[in-house]
C-alpha cells in the first residue's frame, strides 16, 4: 500500500503531512526544532512509524512559472531526502499553497503562532492533497 509523506519545506520549520491510496491528506506536526539535524530526525521517525514509501515536495515556483532561487534551495534538500531515505520523491507545484493553508484559519478564535509549523503542515497538506487528487482521482459520478 502506498503511503506519502508531503513536505514543505523551509529553511526553519517543515511542514509535514501524510496520505495514502484512499486520496486524503492530513497535517502533521511540523518539523521546527532549533537544530537541523533534529529536523531529520524528526522526518525519519515519521517514515518510519508511517511507513512512507514517497515523498511528496512543494517545488516554489516563482508566479510566472520560472524556477528562482528558493527552488534551488528545494533541488538541494531533495538532494538530502534522496540520499538519506532512497525513496521516491515527487514534485508538486507548491504556488499559493501557504496562501491556501491561511485561509482556512482565517475566522478562528485561536490565533496562529507562524513558529509552531502548524500552518506549514497545512500547506503540506494542500500539496500532498494535490498530488493524491491526480494520483487517485475519485470516482466519476461519486456514490448513488
Amino acid at each position: 500500500m502506498p503511503r506519502y509523506l508531503g513536505i514543505d519545506y523551509g529553511e526553519k520549520r517543515i511542514g509535514l503531512s501524510w496520505g495514502d491510496e484512499l486520496g486524503l491528506a492530513t497535517p502533521l506536526r511540523a518539523a521546527v526544532e532549533k537544530d537541523e539535524a533534529a529536523r531529520w530526525r524528526r522526518m525519519e521517525r515519521v517514515i518510519a512509524e508511517k511507513r512512507i514509501t514517497g515523498l511528496v515536495v512543494g517545488y516554489p515556483y516563482n508566479m510566472d512559472g520560472s524556477a528562482g532561487f528558493k527552488a534551488r534551495e528545494v533541488d538541494r534538500f531533495v538532494e538530502d531526502l534522496k540520499a538519506r531515505f532512497s525513496l521516491p520523491v515527487h514534485l508538486v507545484d507548491e504556488r499559493l499553497t501557504s496562501s491556501l493553508a491561511e485561509e482556512r484559519y482565517r475566522g478562528r478564535k485561536k490565533e496562529i503562532d507562524r513558529r509552531s509549523g502548524e500552518i506549514d503542515s497545512h500547506a503540506a497538506a494542500v500539496i500532498l492533497q494535490d498530488f493524491l487528487n491526480h494520483r487517485y482521482p475519485p470516482p466519476e459520478g461519486g456514490a448513488e
